[in-house]
């Protein structure tokens, strides 16, 4: 690792809840945390407080996950400045006086403008305007970040393709994979008790539950092949629960934590992706596709761009959007799960993909862009400023 990103801190802002599902944010993020402190600060809880405070834990794996907590009556014109205090409030106990900025959420702009951190990286994972409740002030904060970013990088090569003209210094980062952990899936291994008396043939989906899942898709294929067990894994989130199919024969067994997926892949006999092809979808990168194949399952999905190419195109998934393909690719797709041709072209394919690359090549491309090192703020000159604003008591 570079001794850049040795000797700064990471300060890391997010949409996504740490403990929500184990993605991108958390390979990457973890590989830091191996040779730096990093601060993953989340969006705010409303309520449990009458003033605005932080809760910091230490996670096992050494990364701090910051927790702002605001009044749940607090005056929407205020908020930019409660949080601004917070976070210079963190910056002072802290002591994060040489560090850089990573963002994957652009409203945090709005209380991070004064900072003056080593680097900017924005790493745009997907293109949150067109999500369920995105917030209308959300296009222009990614318009100043990306004027602000020394360095973007986008989750995908559909999302770089979008925004490419966008940024002087942008590099495409496609979803990756941890192969140690999913290759276990090609053994035989003791079964969690809710999958375990599901009849086969299993066709199983793991990932967030939400406006991009094809639930109509779902209950079509379901209705054709009743005697086909579809296992759902996740949690249901913007969605209303009711309005996921209910039949014999789909199982929702909720959230799992991501060390025990491969418990569960191992005894499915195909993997589906049943997205919706809707805005939600346009530009993702579903970084389950490498899992499912490195676990050894054949893949059947709808005809998500970041899919198709490249995973159809090297023949490794059957891609399907009507109930009657997605029948069919699924018994295509099954039959081949067993072929050494197949797993061959597979393991080709993968052996190049890992996050540990991903985060290497990130890593060097943050080196290349970290400014040389500045006078900072001291913690005393923290300290008057936030006491003059009313963050420090």
């Amino acid at each position: 690792m570079n001794t850049i990103c040795e000797t700064t801190d990471l300060l890391v802002f997010s949409h996504l809840r740490w403990d929500f599902v184990f993605q991108r944010p958390q390979h990457l993020l973890l590989r830091h945390a191996k040779y730096r402190r990093v601060f993953y600060f989340e969006e705010p809880v409303f309520g449990m407080t009458e003033v605005p405070r932080l809760h910091l834990r230490e996670t096992v794996e050494n990364v701090q996950v910051v927790v702002p907590y605001l009044p749940s009556d607090i005056d929407p014109s205020k908020f930019e400045a409660a949080m601004t205090d917070l976070v210079d409030e963190l910056i002072y106990e802290e002591e994060l006086i040489d560090y850089t900025l990573w963002y994957y959420t652009p409203m945090a702009v709005g209380f991070t403008r004064h900072l003056e951190p080593r680097a900017t990286i924005f790493d745009c994972m997907d293109e949150l305007s067109l999500f369920k409740g995105a917030p209308e002030a959300l296009v222009n904060f990614e318009a100043e970040l990306l004027a602000r970013a020394d360095l973007v990088t986008t989750g995908g090569h559909s999302l770089y393709e979008a925004k490419k003209n966008l940024h002087h210094n942008i590099h495409p980062f496609p979803s990756s994979i941890d192969i140690q952990h999913f290759s276990k899936a090609r053994q035989k291994l003791i079964e969690p008790d809710d999958q375990v008396f599901i009849p086969h043939p299993r066709i199983g989906f793991y990932g967030v539950i939400d406006e991009r899942f094809d639930h109509e898709l779902l209950l079509g294929i379901a209705e054709l092949r009743p005697d086909y067990q579809f296992v759902i894994i996740g949690p249901i989130v913007k969605i209303d629960q009711a309005s996921l199919p209910v039949r014999p024969n789909i199982h929702y067994l909720g959230k799992k934590e991501y060390h025990t997926l491969p418990l569960y892949v191992a005894s499915w006999d195909c993997a589906m992706m049943p997205f919706g092809r809707n805005e939600s979808t346009r530009y993702i990168s579903p970084t389950k596709t490498p899992e499912y194949l490195a676990a050894g399952r054949p893949v059947v999905s709808t005809s998500i761009r970041d899919v198709i190419h490249p995973y159809q195109q090297q023949r490794l998934v059957h891609i399907a959007d009507t109930p009657e393909a997605f029948i069919l690719a699924i018994d295509s797709a099954m039959s081949e799960r067993q072929s050494p041709e197949w797993i061959d072209r597979v393991d080709h394919y993968l052996r190049d993909t890992s996050w540990e690359i991903t985060f290497g090549k990130m890593a060097a491309l943050e080196l290349e862009v970290t400014r040389p090192k500045a006078r900072r703020s001291s913690p005393v000159d923290r300290t008057m400023a936030l006491s003059s604003s009313g963050a420090v008591q």
